[in-house]
């Protein structure tokens, strides 16, 4: 698949040859939702336990008389309606740490990719290298660019600084090294911007 990157200004750059092993994957849903929510789990922490009524250290000595006390009969002060007692029916140990084969998790990502190149919502852009690295250039430059209400740019093995100072303003656009590339965050924008350097990452990642 061949596509013409732009340039950070809204100019056309050269053409590109994207891999039909990693843009042309057909995409799907059974797949795509794997993916995102083993991604979303992993994301969660481990919930905490309260202490029950066996947790609670308390003595157990019964601390009244059985009859004629005008109270309940309570054997030890670790019930929970007494102060310091244990908790009746606490939360208890959740760990969410599911898993997920790494073929699935790459095939996600082959069909996230894919899927923004079948929608015609994937643009590559030459670099991100900025002469004037402000956030009004920056912004003035989108409009031209096709980005969309809220955009993924992914670069190399490392962001350009200049552009994620730039960026660092604007709500509608994220910026990831092509390490963090993942499928919840590429289908929860609306354009995935790739640089020539996110591109060829990309391809090594699934071909070394």
């Amino acid at each position: 698949m061949k596509v013409t990157t732009k340039t950070l200004d809204g100019g056309k750059g050269s053409e590109i040859e994207l891999s039909d092993d990693v843009f042309g994957v057909e995409p799907r849903a059974d797949i795509l939702h794997r993916v995102v929510t083993w991604q979303l789990e992993k994301r969660r922490g481990t919930a905490r336990a309260a202490r029950e009524r066996s947790d609670v250290a308390r003595t157990g000595k019964k601390f009244g008389r059985q009859k004629g006390g005008g109270t309940a009969r309570h054997g030890d002060r670790k019930a929970p309606i007494f102060i310091g007692g244990g908790k009746a029916h606490g939360p208890r140990v959740r760990d969410f740490n599911p898993s997920l084969n790494k073929k699935v998790r790459a095939l996600g990502l082959k069909m996230a990719l894919s899927a923004k190149a079948r929608d015609g919502q994937l643009v590559v852009l030459d670099n991100l290298d900025m002469t004037d690295a402000k956030t009004k250039v920056l912004k003035g430059n989108l409009a031209g660019l096709g980005f969309g209400r809220k955009a993924l740019v992914i670069d190399g093995d490392a962001v350009s600084v200049g552009f994620a100072r730039a960026s660092s303003n604007l709500a509608e656009i994220n910026l990831l090294p092509a390490i963090g590339a993942n499928v919840y965050d590429i289908l929860n924008h609306e354009t995935l911007v790739l640089t020539r350097a996110a591109v060829e990452k990309l391809e090594a990642r699934f071909n070394g």
